[in-house]
């Protein structure tokens, strides 16, 4: 009867190993069998059938506890004390065999008489002993279980054996077994064994057994696989981590930072300069330029000077004072904040210079003063001065030409305020205020003074009007200081200034080129002053002047400012075209007061 419970199996045994093995007790209602508990090992032999070889012999158990290993040998002459004195194994047992349900039991061996001879022993001859039925490797089992060509199925694991008592049983002798018909041996490794245990006697196959003992090798299932969890939360972390550092990235830039900022500064070095250089130059010069602030005739105005010696003379330019002529309130204030009051002193229209003087003040730092003739085109040069109203004012640049002629002023339209310069041309920037500042060379000495800038609007200008108050575009100028120091030396001694002249009156209206000797004066006197310079030299109405010492001239302007230019009593020679022949002449340079 199967009623699903899982029943034993086991390879087909031998014909030897099939006759010892006893058989069980009927089984009962429920299809099963129980196993026979162990019994106790004693000194009276088990007593078995006549036939000595039918006798089972029980074999030794591995993983079964309900079988018990008890084996002697039927009919043995030993005695008990002999069989108990003997502590010697017996021979290797068989591999044990599980018979299923369908094995008939085996009759139960009986005792044998006490002193009655073995049956072997009788005969004198051992007979071989026949199996119980001749083994069929390949019968048809019983309905619902398998074959011994098919794997067994699940059996549950009886409990460990209890080791077998061996040391009271007799020794038992080899027995010969007739091998009526060859077996195949079965191989070292058995079904359920572990390939360790190759060799090995046959044990059980019990894949039910709590360690796995004699299980068949089952393919291990595959795990799933952690690789993609791994990934997936790698990514996941990056994304948050990402998110996070962007949030906090966007808080440190929009807050800035989550702490105390600290810039890196360079350390405290030496505020020196190199004297030629522009910090130099202007560290050197600034304490000996002022600030002139002027007041009078309804008008006020900025401008710029600087110290001539220790006595307190101050070089500006006359359309700085000019407004000052009637009142005198003349303010100067030096860099370092010191304020003192000025007087004029003097000045020239014709040359746009004058000099103030300041009482009272102590610690005056003269500018030293240069040479205007040695001035180079591209020479460094720096200015100095207070544009708008901004004191000490720095600029930078270099001479771009020179022998520029000039001519500024013309407010009062008699013609007595218009200046006439051969300036010298600076790209340093100069705007209104910069008027009567110093332009400085590489040593820090005035080659000039700074007197007009070119308007973007329109013609030449002065620096405080006359082209406008337009801020610079590189087009300044400034009156050769060998000009103004004359002018300056005439101021401070005389109060007056002199002009050098030719003795002619120039036609301004002439279009020609060159500047045109006219026919009368204005006040309808002679063109050409008799007793002159230009009537000594030969020259008459209607001349035209192209050059003076050889430098080309274009207009009456031009030629006023060559002849200014110099000192009177200085001696020229002047290039003409008279009839259309170009003639030379050569005068000496008379004088004239200015105004």
């Amino acid at each position: 009867m199967n009623n699903g419970k899982p029943n034993w199996w086991s390879r087909p045994s031998s014909a030897p190993e099939a006759a010892r093995i006893p058989s069980p007790p009927p089984a009962d209602g429920d299809g099963d069998f129980p196993l026979p508990a162990p019994q106790p090992p004693t000194g009276s032999p088990v007593g078995g059938p006549a036939d000595a070889s039918d006798a089972p012999v029980a074999p030794p158990v591995t993983d079964v506890t309900d079988v018990t290993d008890v084996a002697g040998e039927a009919g043995s002459s030993a005695p008990p004390a002999a069989a108990e004195a003997a502590d010697i194994p017996g021979p290797a047992p068989a591999p044990p065999v599980l018979l299923t349900k369908s094995d008939p039991p085996a009759p139960a061996p009986e005792a044998p008489t006490a002193g009655a001879p073995a049956p072997e022993a009788a005969s004198g001859a051992q007979p071989a002993p026949q199996p119980l039925h001749a083994p069929d490797e390949y019968r048809t089992p019983p309905y619902g279980e398998p074959g011994p060509w098919a794997p067994a199925p699940p059996v549950q694991r009886p409990p460990a054996p209890v080791p077998p008592q061996q040391a009271h049983m007799p020794p038992v002798p080899p027995q010969p077994y007739p091998q009526p018909h060859p077996q195949p041996q079965p191989q070292p490794h058995n079904v359920g064994m572990p390939p360790q245990a190759a060799g090995a006697p046959w044990t059980q196959y019990d894949p039910w057994g709590a360690d796995g003992a004699g299980l068949p090798p089952v393919p291990a299932k595959k795990k799933k696989s952690r690789k993609g969890l791994a990934v997936a939360g790698a990514l996941v972390f990056a994304l948050v981590t990402g998110v996070i550092g962007g949030g906090v990235g966007a808080y440190v830039e929009r807050n800035g930072g989550i702490s105390t900022v600290e810039l890196p500064q360079a350390d405290a070095g030496d505020t020196g300069r190199a004297p030629d250089s522009v910090a130099g130059i202007a560290a050197s010069a600034l304490p000996g330029v002022v600030t002139l602030h002027v007041k009078g005739g309804g008008s006020s105005g900025t401008g710029t000077g600087f110290v001539l010696d220790t006595k307190g003379h101050i070089l500006t330019n006359n359309h700085v004072v000019d407004a000052a002529e009637s009142s005198g309130d003349i303010s100067v204030t030096f860099s370092s904040g010191e304020t003192a009051r000025a007087k004029l002193v003097g000045k020239d229209s014709g040359y746009d210079l004058a000099v103030v003087q300041v009482t009272g003040v102590s610690g005056l730092k003269p500018l030293p003063l240069g040479n205007s003739d040695n001035v180079r085109v591209g020479d460094p040069v720096v200015a100095i001065g207070a544009p708008f109203d901004l004191s000490n004012t720095v600029t930078s640049g270099i001479i771009s030409a020179k022998e520029r002629p000039i001519t500024a002023g013309g407010e009062k339209g008699d013609g007595s305020d218009i200046s006439y310069v051969d300036a010298l041309q600076t790209d340093a920037p100069i705007n209104p205020g910069n008027s009567g500042g110093p332009l400085l060379d590489s040593k820090a000495r005035v080659v000039g003074i700074n007197s007009a800038i070119r308007a973007a609007g329109g013609g030449s200008g002065e620096g405080e009007g006359g082209g406008g108050q337009a801020g610079s575009i590189g087009l300044g100028f400034a009156i050769p200081i060998n000009q103004g120091k004359r002018v300056a030396e005439e101021l401070i001694n005389t109060g007056k200034a002199t002009h050098p002249v030719i003795g002619v009156s120039l036609d301004m209206q002439f279009n020609g080129d060159g500047a045109r000797v006219g026919e009368k004066g204005k006040d309808g006197s002679a063109a050409v002053t008799p007793g002159g310079p230009a009537a000594k030299a030969g020259l008459r109405p209607g001349d035209v002047i192209t050059k003076v010492d050889g430098q080309r001239v274009h207009n009456g302007e031009e030629l006023i400012v060559k002849i200014r230019a110099h000192r009177p009593g200085d001696r020229l020679e002047l290039t003409l075209t008279r009839d259309g022949k170009e003639l030379t002449k050569t005068l000496t340079l008379g004088s004239s007061q200015g105004t």
